[in-house]
C-alpha cells in the first residue's frame, strides 16, 4: 500500500518523538555525529574535518561534565539526500544528541530535520552566509566567504588596486565571494572591469586569463576550488600575466595548506585573505600543527581541520556550561557568545547570528624551510559576517 504524504510525515514525527525519549536511555554517553564527505572529489575536505575533531578528543579526553563523548562518523559522499537520510538515522536510531555539519548543500538539507528535532548542530565546513539563517539550531565554527572577500577587497583598494577583473567558478560559493568582493571593492573606490564565470567541472582557465589580460586590469581576483588553484596559477605564469603587473589575489581556500606542499613555485607571491594558515605564528598553532602531522602521516592541517577542531571545542564547552545536559535549546544558548583562543587565533560566536567571529589575515605565499606556506602580513581583527552586519 502506498503511504500518503501525511502518513509519511506522521511517521517522521513519531520517530523524532521516539528519539527524544530514547536519548535518556544512555545518560552517561553523549553521541556526536559528523556527517561529512569522505569519498569522491571532496573526500579530502571531510577527512581533514574528521581528523581535526578526533585530534581535539585525543588531546582533551572523552569525558565532559561526567558524560562520555562518542564520535560517530558517516560519509554522505557530498550528496544532500544522503546527508539528510544519514542524519535522521543518527538522531533516531543512534540517539545522537549533537551533529557536526559539512558542505553547504548537505547542511541546508539538514535544516528542517534538526529544527524539528531540536538538535544542536555545529557547522564545521560550510562557508555560505545564509546557512545559519536556515535553522536556529545551527552554530558555525568554520568561516564565511563574505568575511574573506570583503577584507581582501578593502586591502586591495588600500594598496593601490583601482581596476579589478574577477574569475570565479560558476557555483554558489563562487557567486557569493565574487558578489561580496565586487560590492566591497567598488564601495572602497575601485571598479570591476569584468566578472567571468568559469565552469566548475574540468575548467580550462586559458581563455579566461587571456580575456582578463586583454582588459589590462591592475588586479585579478580569483575564486576556484583549492584543487584547481595550482592549475590556474600555472597558466597565469605561462601566459605571462605574472610579468604584466597584474596582481593575483583570492580567498584563503585557493592556497590550501594540504595542497600547497605539492604546488609549484608559480604560487609564490599570491596574495590571499584567510582565517587560518599552518604558518600562523603562535605557540598554540605550532603545537596543533605538530600534533596533527604526527597523528595523520605528516599531512599538514588546513583551514577545514581547524574548523572541526574548534567545533569540538565549542561542543565540549557548551556541555560543561549545561552540566552535561544535551537539550538543544540549552546547548545553543550556551554556545552563543562563547570566546576562546584557537590555533587560528582569537575567535568567538556572535550571540545574535550564531556565526563565527575571528581574525582574517592577509597572507602571501612564500617558500619557508623548503615548503610553500601562506605567511601572514596583516591582520583584520574580529571580523563578523558582513552580509549579516549589513542586514541589521
Amino acid at each position: 500500500m502506498t503511504r500518503t504524504p501525511f502518513a509519511a510525515l506522521v511517521g517522521v514525527v513519531l520517530a523524532l518523538a521516539a528519539m527524544q525519549s530514547g536519548r535518556a536511555q544512555a545518560p552517561d554517553v553523549v553521541q556526536v555525529g559528523l556527517v561529512m564527505p569522505l569519498t569522491g572529489v571532496l573526500g579530502p575536505v571531510g577527512k581533514q574535518a574528521v581528523a581535526g575533531a578526533r585530534l581535539y578528543m585525543a588531546q582533551h579526553g572523552d569525558m565532559v561534565a561526567g558524560r562520555k563523548i562518542e564520535l560517530i562518523v558517516r560519509d554522505d559522499a557530498s550528496v544532500p539526500d544522503n546527508a539528510k537520510r544519514i542524519a535522521q538515522e543518527l538522531i533516531v536510531n543512534d540517539k545522537v544528541a549533537i551533529l557536526g555539519g559539512g558542505l553547504t548543500p548537505s547542511v541546508l538539507a539538514l535544516a528542517p530535520l534538526v529544527t524539528e528535532s531540536k538538535t544542536a548542530t555545529v557547522v564545521m565546513v560550510s562557508g555560505t552566509s545564509i546557512v545559519t539563517e536556515r535553522s536556529p539550531y545551527f552554530v558555525r565554527t568554520s568561516w564565511t566567504h563574505a568575511q574573506q572577500a570583503s577584507v581582501l577587497a578593502d586591502w586591495a583598494a588600500r594598496n593601490g588596486s583601482k581596476r579589478a577583473t574577477i574569475i570565479a567558478s560558476d557555483w554558489a560559493p563562487g557567486h557569493e565571494a565574487a558578489g561580496v568582493f565586487s560590492a566591497s571593492f567598488t564601495a572602497a573606490g575601485g571598479s570591476i572591469d569584468e566578472a567571468l564565470k568559469v565552469p566548475l567541472a574540468n575548467p580550462d582557465f586559458a581563455p579566461f586569463l587571456q580575456r582578463a589580460r586583454d582588459g589590462n586590469p591592475d588586479t585579478l581576483f580569483i575564486f576556484v576550488p583549492a584543487s584547481q588553484a595550482a592549475i590556474l596559477a600555472k597558466q597565469f605564469v605561462e601566459r605571462g600575466l605574472d610579468k604584466s603587473g597584474i596582481k593575483l589575489i583570492g580567498p584563503g581556500d585557493i592556497a590550501d595548506d594540504e595542497d600547497l606542499p605539492g604546488m609549484s613555485d608559480a604560487m609564490i607571491g599570491m596574495i590571499t585573505a584567510g582565517f587560518y594558515s599552518a604558518a600562523h605564528p603562535s605557540d598554540l598553532n605550532r603545537a596543533y600543527v605538530a600534533a596533527f602531522r604526527k597523528a595523520n602521516a605528516n599531512v599538514r592541517p588546513n583551514f577545514i581541520s581547524v574548523s572541526a577542531y574548534d567545533g569540538m571545542h565549542l561542543i565540549y564547552e557548551a556541555l560543561k556550561a549545561t552540566g552535561g545536559k544535551t537539550n538543544g535549546d540549552a546547548l545553543i544558548e550556551a554556545m552563543k557568545g562563547m570566546a576562546w583562543e584557537s590555533p587560528r587565533g582569537p575567535m568567538s560566536i556572535d550571540p545574535k547570528t550564531r556565526d563565527v567571529v575571528h581574525d582574517i589575515y592577509i597572507r602571501k605565499v612564500e617558500r619557508v624551510g623548503g615548503e610553500l606556506y601562506s605567511v601572514e602580513h596583516e591582520t583584520f581583527k574580529a571580523i563578523k559576517d558582513p552580509a549579516k552586519v549589513a542586514n541589521k
